[in-house]
């Protein structure tokens, strides 16, 4: 099932590659989502946080320290397991790319601009607290809870945070499936799920966050063609009702809730 999934992802990129049409915005007719097009995603500008985090992950990639982490699995066992991984090897296969992670902050800070206020921000899965650092970078004004399954790697991530000077971030431990019914505020402005890849949990994380997405909000899905699986997890969204527009980036998926925006899907190569 891996080198399937393994090959499945090679052609799926490909593919990506050779349809996406709306790279530089072509048939956007939002303003909004046309300005996230072609001013933030072809920005290459490096704000004052970016090297500072980035050394964060070449220290977590250089760290051999050995953690007992709680594995709920893909199934989201409630009892979960004990396995003992190495720092550098969970940063090495699940930390987000800087480029999904820069994305993130820049359009935080295009929708904090707009919105003129603090921005409410959910991550389902820390990791080690890379992305979650872009997150609360964007501005000091907005609150960033994110939720992580093992106690261990979100008290690694803490200590990013604290190097990091970051004080707007709240971890809560403990599977995600609980935490989330648990803690999820009434009004968020963007959600970013990088939690369980299957079909069932994307579609019922989906279910639940996007009646709470504020008018201009966003939820990102990460992960959208990892596996077959997930992409039709990716398929069923687009269609829901309650999603009037989408960006299919490949690494990660945009869906907007804003009734005012024509229900349309969007492939961009960035």
């Amino acid at each position: 099932m891996v080198w399937k999934d393994a090959i499945y992802r090679v052609w799926s990129y490909v593919w990506h590659v050779l349809s996406a049409w709306n790279t530089t915005g072509e048939g956007i007719h939002s303003p909004y989502l046309f300005y996230i097009v072609r001013l933030l995603m072809r920005d290459e500008n490096a704000y004052y946080c970016f090297a500072d985090i980035e050394r964060r992950r070449e220290t977590l990639l250089r760290d051999t320290r050995v953690l007992e982490v709680t594995d709920y699995g893909s199934q989201g066992s409630p009892e979960g397991k004990r396995v003992r991984r190495r720092v550098c090897d969970i940063a090495r296969h699940h930390l987000e790319s800087p480029r999904v992670g820069q994305l993130l902050f820049r359009l935080l800070v295009y929708m904090g601009q707009e919105e003129k206020r603090g921005l409410e921000v959910l991550e389902l899965g820390t990791s080690l607290g890379v992305t979650t650092a872009y997150l609360a970078s964007a501005s000091s004004a907005n609150r960033v809870m994110t939720l992580e399954g093992s106690g261990a790697v979100a008290e690694v991530a803490r200590q990013q945070w604290k190097a990091l000077r970051l004080e707007n971030v709240e971890c809560v431990e403990g599977r995600i499936e609980d935490s989330l019914y648990k803690h999820a505020r009434a009004k968020i402005d963007l959600a970013y799920v990088d939690a369980n890849h299957t079909y069932e949990a994307t579609l019922r994380y989906a279910d639940y966050l996007l009646p709470r997405l504020t008018e201009k909000g966003v939820l990102v899905v990460d992960d959208i063609h990892y596996s077959r699986e997930m992409s039709r997890a990716w398929e069923a969204l687009k269609a829901d009702k309650r999603v009037t527009s989408s960006m299919d980036l490949y690494h990660v998926g945009l869906l907007f809730v804003d009734p005012h925006y024509l229900k349309r899907h969007y492939k961009i190569h960035i």
